[in-house]
């Protein structure tokens, strides 16, 4: 059996004008959601959020999915850069006000991981929402509607279906995040180059812990 790669075993076909295009043909949106301090707010407040969230499930009459990423935080990157402005100052009082500082933050963490989380909401959109069944009998035939495997490529979106879906797909998108704006949330969608430095992440976090991000090459960017 021939070595399989990364991109084998994933879902995730292209990413095009910050679009995810799936092996299936289905498209995905993803959103990257701001975050509250709940457990500050009033009591009013929280009922409010609460019944504000409640509206905004309720007002949705399609299925989104909501990801909380978690990562570690290597702070020595930070040290080093507070070392250098410890050692860059002129005044004594400010080299030692620094230097206090960084030694602060040293201990603070010392013996402790630093968590940080990412929040994201990921929209989905189908051709077949697009074209209805109908449409797709005619495009594909029955075969390839239900699943069943032919001799037709898998690549089969056109350029015409691909802006038609995106189109839709927005829409959603725009109608989530003024939903989440209600509930005191702000959402912006992710571009391409942020998708794929996500998808990278995801597969190289060790990296990621430390700030390394590989060079996404311009023509890479559609």
């Amino acid at each position: 059996m021939p070595d399989a790669s990364t991109q084998d075993f994933l879902e995730v076909q292209d990413i095009r004008e910050g679009i995810l295009i799936l092996k299936n043909q289905g498209l995905r949106g993803v959103l990257m959601v701001s975050s509250l301090n709940f457990a500050l707010k009033s009591d009013d407040e929280q009922t409010a959020i609460i019944y504000a969230f409640q509206n905004f499930l309720n007002s949705l009459d399609f299925s989104c999915q909501i990801i909380i990423q978690s990562r570690n935080i290597n702070i020595t990157p930070y040290l080093d850069e507070l070392k250098d402005l410890e050692e860059r100052q002129t005044s004594e009082l400010l080299k030692e006000q620094t230097a206090s500082y960084r030694e602060f933050i040293k201990q603070l963490v010392q013996g402790d991981t630093i968590m940080t989380k990412n929040f994201y909401t990921v929209v989905p959109y189908t051709l077949m929402e697009a074209l209805g069944v109908r449409g797709m009998t005619k495009k594909f035939g029955l075969s390839k509607l239900f699943g069943k495997k032919d001799k037709q490529p898998a690549n089969t979106m056109t350029d015409a279906d691909f802006q038609r879906c995106k189109t839709q797909l927005w829409q959603r998108m725009e109608f989530l995040a003024m939903g989440l704006r209600r509930c005191g949330l702000e959402a912006i969608p992710l571009t391409t180059a942020e998708l794929i430095e996500l998808f990278w992440a995801i597969h190289h976090p060790e990296q990621a812990e430390i700030g390394y991000y590989p060079e996404i090459l311009p023509e890479l960017i559609k």
